[in-house]
């Protein structure tokens, strides 16, 4: 068999070539799906915990049950970024609502690196079953795997607006996503909100999203410019951590949150060489005084110190301050990257809760209509009870009892098949009120069912209402504060006025 062997300038092929590398890496790996807010390793790994049914109210299991099931069925890229990410969803200063609850080491606020997988066990986050929720019942497509053997699903139906609320990080190619996490409560309410008043201005919505909510606290300088960034879908502010003085103790300091992504163990250790260095000779001592209740870093310093310049100093010369920089890039459908506005963000999921009920409604219908359909030949079967038995024992086998209990009594095959499968109990009268019972409930959810699909108000209000839910079941105070007024953390309030004196030679050396 001859090779086929095509002619093809080499510009044009690197050309090809890397823009397929770039759409793979694009859509396949680094961006986010604007409706579910998932990486596809992201929505694989929490598939796979659904199909080995790892409820949050189940038992653990190890995570490399988890990576090597991913791995295995949905994402052939090597264990390690599998449990990267894994890890990642499992960690609350990661994430603003983890979505893995872990066991075990998952790593810290420090930087230590988690486990090695074999140790550490993991299961779903209450709060992702909210995500998963109704997938089964059609509500989004599915496509084949890398191998042709199974399905998984393209999007997840998210009852909750997840890249809002958790946010996403990843550089692309020629592109990149920066979306901070937001409070969950405040992002429903602006999505009941919304649903009310599409038409609603920036400034609107920002009267329910007071900006940013980061799951390691901490301030945000700039408030004001938070109506731009929210627009454009991109701008910078800038995030601080919170220190404040000790009540009766004015020589000490104390970091009680961090900026969002800020190694602590390296913080503290650049505020200590800070002092090694003479460079704030003010500080005594440094150390790390946190626990399970919060971050707690204890600054000692000298007696005659000045406290307000020496926080402008920790400010100005530590990764406690950082310009946080807002890129509100995911793909929009799931195909094409869009630089998105914070309106666009909710209504994307807004569109997508609207068509998976559709759908989750659609489904539900079907099942009724052939649940009352099998209850309609039950009661046919039961009225003429005697007559039914009589044409059974009449038949020399179960093929032509089908065949004459559907031309006796006009019954459809499944509904006959369905009367030769009845067990003897459901011959008693009791039995057969219940039956009737049913039949009343499921034609009455049928036609409520059919007003919703007639109805685009309906689905919004069940939308609205499932927020309502949402806020209840999983009430979220407020982490970081929100300042309007600007600030530059700059030399300008810390170098205090004095004479220099510049010497330069005859060779102006």
């Amino acid at each position: 068999m001859k090779e086929k062997i095509i002619s093809q300038e080499i510009s044009n092929e690197l050309k090809q070539s890397y823009l397929d590398y770039a759409m793979s890496v694009i859509v396949a790996r680094a961006l986010p799906d604007a409706r579910d807010g998932l990486k596809p390793v992201q929505r694989r790994i929490l598939y796979v915990m659904k199909e080995l049914a790892l409820w949050s109210r189940e038992k653990f299991r190890k995570c490399a049950a988890v990576v090597g099931e991913t791995m295995a069925r949905y994402h052939p890229h090597g264990d390690a970024p599998i449990y990267e990410a894994l890890v990642r969803m499992a960690q609350d200063f990661s994430l603003r609502y983890p979505l893995v609850w872990g066991q075990g080491n998952m790593g810290s606020i420090d930087g230590d690196p988690p486990a090695q997988m074999r140790y550490t066990e993991a299961k779903l986050a209450k709060i992702a079953e909210e995500i998963l929720s109704d997938i089964d019942k059609d509500t989004v497509d599915f496509r084949l795997n890398y191998d042709n053997t199974r399905e998984e699903p393209v999007v997840l139906p998210a009852k909750i607006p997840n890249l809002i609320i958790n946010g996403s990080l990843g550089i692309a190619v020629g592109m990149a996503t920066s979306i901070p996490p937001h409070n969950l409560t405040e992002v429903m309410s602006a999505v009941k909100f919304l649903i009310q008043k599409p038409n609603a201005e920036i400034e609107e919505i920002l009267k329910f999203i007071q900006g940013p909510d980061f799951p390691t606290g901490g301030k945000i300088y700039g408030g004001e410019k938070l109506k731009e960034i929210y627009e454009s879908g991109k701008g910078g502010i800038v995030l601080a951590g919170e220190v404040i003085i000790e009540e009766g103790r004015k020589e000490r300091l104390i970091i009680t949150s961090l900026p969002w992504q800020v190694n602590k163990a390296e913080l503290v250790k650049e505020i200590a060489n800070l002092a090694l260095e003479k460079t704030i000779p003010e500080i005594k001592d440094v150390r790390d005084e946190s626990n399970k209740e919060g971050t707690r870093i204890v600054i000692d310093i000298r007696s005659e110190a000045n406290l307000e310049k020496l926080k402008e100093n920790l400010y100005r010369l530590t990764s406690l301050s950082k310009t946080f920089y807002f890129n509100l890039i995911a793909l929009d459908k799931g195909i094409q990257p869009k630089l998105f506005s914070l309106k666009e963000l909710l209504f994307s999921w807004i569109d997508h809760r609207r068509e998976v009920i559709k759908r989750r409604t659609k489904f539900d219908l079907e099942k009724n209509k052939e649940k009352v359909h099998l209850l309609e030949g039950f009661d046919i079967a039961l009225e003429n009870l005697d007559k039914v038995i009589n044409t059974i024992k009449k038949s020399k086998d179960k093929k032509e009892a089908l065949e004459n209990l559907m031309k006796k009594f006009k019954l459809s095959e499944k509904q006959a098949d369905a009367i030769l499968e009845m067990p003897l109990r459901v011959l008693t009268q009791l039995e057969r009120h219940k039956i009737l019972e049913e039949l009343k409930e499921r034609k009455s959810i049928i036609k409520e069912l059919e007003l919703i699909l007639k109805s685009a108000k309906k689905i919004d209000e069940i939308i609205i209402r499932e927020a309502e839910e949402i806020i209840k079941n999983y009430p979220s105070k407020r982490l970081t504060t929100i300042i309007k007024e600007e600030k530059v953390f700059n030399l300008d309030k810390t170098v205090p006025e004095e004479k220099v004196y510049l010497m330069i030679d005859k060779k102006n050396l």
